[in-house]
């Protein structure tokens, strides 16, 4: 797409939407978490689960509840990040190689500024369905942080809330397979990084959130994976939990100690793994489909586990239930400590989205742009809604102030643009 096409996109598909991008960031920075933020890959608590005490639409449409439509430039997958006035998004534009960190603001959509990450050195194998922005924008309240693959590694980069870099630490070489879209995560004074590769040293590190330095490394099998590292608090500790390579690993937050680690994962997996305190629940695709749930403690017992295809939308948990979306488009519920089996339905479509749920309702979102709208009630499935926004979805949607945040593309004049929308209601 041209530039003075996309200048025309800006200004025009929204009266909302202000002036192309400035290269010079400006705006507001720090400022402490509330419950209308979503700061990292999976929303404030890590787990996919919104705060239950927002009322988000449960219709939308093109002309219903959309409050805003903003152009992206690209071609990204990775989730929105919001946090006070601002809304944060990776982005990549393949014709002329470069990598961004991307900033709007979050009433009314208008771009704020565009803080290039990377030139060059884009590598062009990788799946069909990958970007080379798959990643999601973490934020500490003060600093942004976001990985890319870029000239056969991956980085980590820092940035001020104005868009200003901090920092740049190369974690890992990186031989691509299918791509690459692990996202960072905040614990503490460290941001964990993750960037398991099938020929390359990969690696799980912590790092200073303020310099960028290294302070713990672990190597991880040269093997090809795609989850990120998640922290969760179960059997009585916090613990990073990575799932892939075939292990499942527990480890010290802080310092990157293996507490344990068992084989109970496959090779290949992207979903992020949940807990109910005590087991810890892992899904892979590749070179077998299994979901399992392997207890926490250090023992490595494996308490239940089936052949089911949950590769890439991870799963939510909800009052001793497991919530899954297969890739294949069935909604799926199991008991959480046995594996029993409640109820399966088909949706039909095609889900990479990972699900959210908010307080008795999960989001979960496929391909198409259609989102699907049901009840976390264990007895039945229950469809309560379906909207659709564009043709084309893969990133995560935010929910949070009660509102979605939305990144999803439609195809225009023949050609693919990616848009970022805010669904609400109109107050």
């Amino acid at each position: 797409m041209n530039a003075v096409r996309c200048l025309t996109l800006f200004v025009t598909v929204t009266a909302l939407v202000g002036p192309a991008w400035a290269e010079k960031p400006s705006g507001k920075t720090g400022g402490p978490f509330t419950a209308a933020d979503w700061p990292a890959w999976r929303g404030p608590t890590g787990n996919g689960v919104a705060n239950a005490d927002q009322s988000p639409p449960l219709a939308w449409s093109d002309t219903e509840n959309v409050l805003w439509k903003t152009p992206v430039p690209g071609r990204g997958h990775g989730s929105p990040t919001v946090v006070g006035d601002h809304v944060y998004l990776a982005a990549a534009e393949p014709d002329i190689e470069v990598q961004s960190v991307l900033c709007f603001d979050r009433r009314t959509g208008k771009p704020l500024w565009k803080r290039e990450i990377h030139r060059g050195h884009f590598d062009k194998k990788g799946n069909a369905k990958s970007s080379h922005a798959s990643s999601s924008v973490a934020c500490d309240g003060e600093r942004l942080f976001i990985s890319f693959l870029n000239h056969d590694a991956i980085w980590t980069t820092a940035l001020t809330r104005g868009g200003e870099i901090l920092w740049q630490t190369r974690i890992a070489d990186f031989v691509n397979h299918q791509g690459f879209g692990s996202s960072p995560i905040i614990y503490g004074p460290l941001v964990l990084v993750s960037a398991d590769s099938k020929g390359g040293a990969g690696r799980v590190a912590g790092l200073n959130r303020e310099t960028g330095d290294t302070v713990w490394s672990i190597e991880r099998p040269k093997l090809p994976n795609y989850a990120s590292p998640i922290v969760v608090h179960a059997a009585g500790r916090d613990q990073v939990v990575m799932i892939g390579c075939d292990l499942v690993q527990g480890l010290d937050p802080l310092t990157g100690k293996t507490l344990w680690q068992t084989a109970g994962s496959t090779e290949e997996c992207v979903t992020s793994t949940v807990t109910d305190g005590k087991l810890i629940y892992t899904s892979g695709g590749y070179p077998r489909n299994h979901v399992s749930a392997i207890a926490a403690d250090g023992t490595g017992r494996v308490a239940w586990e089936n052949g089911t295809r949950v590769y890439v939308p991870s799963m939510v948990i909800k009052d001793g239930y497991l919530y899954a979306v297969l890739d294949a488009g069935v909604a799926i519920c199991w008991k959480a400590d046995t594996g029993e089996e409640q109820w399966k339905e088909r949706l039909g479509g095609t889900f990479s989205a990972s699900l959210v749920l908010v307080g008795d309702k999960i989001f979960g979102t496929d391909e198409s742009g259609r989102t699907c709208i049901w009840k976390a009630y264990p007895n039945q499935f229950e469809l309560i809604a379906e909207n659709r926004l564009g043709s084309e979805a893969f990133a995560t949607p935010a929910i949070c102030g009660g509102r979605l945040y939305l990144r999803h593309a439609e195809q225009l004049d023949g050609q693919r643009q990616e848009f970022l929308y805010c669904v609400g209601e109109r107050r």
